[in-house]
């Protein structure tokens, strides 16, 4: 490892290109970053007495795998949220500029021939940065001055976006801009990859910057160490798609949250959501799964992703299921998809039918509707659903759900339904966290055509007080009075 002070500019400058691997998370710096950038650069510029503005680091691969000659491309392990950045900023600074040239060496033709082109090159060694996939593309087309590509990349529009407004509101400060670019300083750490290991670096690197995923670490993870074919082949057969399943924004929100709930299945342990990499690796390390390869393990967890989009991300082809699954979002009960996903790998294998994946599906809804109502605490669901298909037989797999439900004990019970019956008439459903789900699936019950409830508001059709007429009093009758408790009442939509 080398590490030297730099000026980001000179870096950029003299270095022949700098790309980002496929194992790379996409460009993911949002409006805050970019302000941040943004405040830091006009500061430090329109402060003569400050000389340099410390921005972080940039590592990459110097030598090994991925190169060929001293003018090979640099693979970027670290920084390439700083990079695109001020690449997007230096490109919105260019065509502000015109002709015009504020500051030596800050014309439009030297920003682009210095630090976002190699103007001799052609093809992708024409670009200073090259970033992965749909960034890719985009970042192409602006530097070129083109349409966006239809499957555009929605951070790096919006950021250039934010940057050439900024640039356009202090056009009378253009000096400024150009003065704190070039007061920009790095730290540029260049790797051996026979000498170094840029995964534990990577790893380190961690507190820098935008935060990474837990799902980030998992990629890096997988595909960092591999030859370039496999890696390729794994990124584009597997993880690529599992990445356009989720979305642009859906992959940075979800899927941490799905690899908890695919380790929870994989190994009877919930991960602490903080340390859900940490549990990845010991899985991954495991003697029966570094056993089956790589790849294998790559597949698996393609897999389940797609079963957890259908359910989670509204992607289930079927329509039976679809509704089923809406309405077990609608509950907010997430801790109950590592038995979801199980049971979904079972249909998708053919051992379980749609009809018995619909039934359990139910099953599932009722008893954390029921709990709900009945007023029993949550905090043991996440481990109920955690160990449910532990004694499952599935030779007989309905039958065992149902049996296991109902023997479940005390606290994790399954209320009964007197029980459900009795605390229905006494619940405060006005107030009621799942009231909007429970009125929706009333209007609906038995009916052949839904019907769409969610923008229908709330209305009393009776009264709050206590002290009643006694013709109300007659009208309503007994079952009438649990209405006419403090806080509640019934409704309607």
């Amino acid at each position: 490892m080398k590490a030297t002070e730099a000026k980001l500019l000179d870096f950029l400058k003299k270095s022949p290109q700098f790309v980002i691997p496929i194992y790379q998370r996409t460009y993911s710096w949002s409006a805050k970053e970019c302000r941040q950038l943004w405040d830091d650069i006009l500061r430090t510029g329109r402060n003569d007495a400050v000389s340099a503005h410390f921005v972080g680091s940039i590592v990459y691969v110097e030598k090994g795998l991925y190169s060929v000659s001293s003018q090979s491309p640099l693979l970027v392990i670290d920084g390439q949220q700083r990079l695109t950045s001020v690449t997007l900023l230096i490109e919105a600074l260019a065509r502000s500029l015109g002709d015009g040239e504020p500051l030596e060496g800050f014309s439009a033709k030297k920003l682009r021939n210095y630090y976002l082109l190699n103007p001799l090159e052609d093809g992708e060694r024409r670009y200073k940065l090259v970033l992965s996939q749909t960034d890719k593309a985009s970042l192409i087309a602006l530097l070129d001055q083109h349409p966006r590509p239809k499957n555009h990349s929605i951070r790096v529009e919006t950021d250039f976006e934010f940057f050439k407004e900024r640039v356009a509101e202090a056009k009378g400060e253009l000096e400024a801009i150009c003065k704190g670019l070039a007061k920009l300083v790095i730290v540029d750490i260049s790797l051996n990859r026979d000498q170094d290991n840029p995964q534990l670096i990577f790893e380190s690197l961690n507190s820098t910057g935008r935060e990474l995923s837990q799902a980030d670490l998992i990629r890096n993870f997988i595909l960092m160490g591999l030859e370039r074919q496999p890696q390729t082949k794994l990124y584009e057969q597997y993880w690529r798609p599992m990445e356009v399943d989720f979305g642009q924004e859906g992959y940075a929100t979800h899927f941490d949250s799905f690899m908890r709930h695919y380790l929870t299945v994989k190994t009877g342990e919930i991960p602490n959501v903080r340390e859900v990499y940490e549990a990845f690796k010991l899985y991954a390390r495991s003697p029966k799964v570094a056993a089956a390869g790589v790849e294998a393990m790559v597949a698996d967890i393609r897999a389940f992703a797609g079963f957890y989009c259908a359910m989670a991300l509204v992607t289930e082809p079927d329509a039976d299921l679809k509704t089923a699954f809406h309405d077990i979002r609608e509950l907010k009960v997430d801790v109950a998809f590592p038995f979801l996903l199980e049971l979904y790998a079972d249909y998708a294998s053919q051992t379980l039918s749609k009809s018995e994946l619909l039934q359990a599906a139910r099953w599932v809804e009722s008893y954390v509707f029921r709990r709900a109502v009945c007023g029993i605490p949550t905090n043991s669901m996440n481990k109920t659903f955690a160990t449910f298909t532990r004694g499952l037989k599935k030779d007989r797999y309905l039958e065992s759900i149902q049996a296991h439900l109902l023997l479940l004990p005390s606290y994790r019970r399954f209320p009964p339904d007197d029980e459900f019956q009795r605390e229905l008439q006494l619940r405060d459903l006005y107030n009621f966290r799942s009231r909007s789900y429970w009125l929706r699936r009333l209007e609906n019950h038995d009916r052949k055509e839904r019907v769409p409830v969610d923008e229908y508001t709330i209305e009393h059709v009776l009264p709050q007080n206590e002290h009643l007429s006694a013709q109300w009093k007659a009208d309503l009758g007994r079952s009438g009075s649990a209405f006419r408790r403090p806080g509640c009442t019934r409704s309607a939509i």
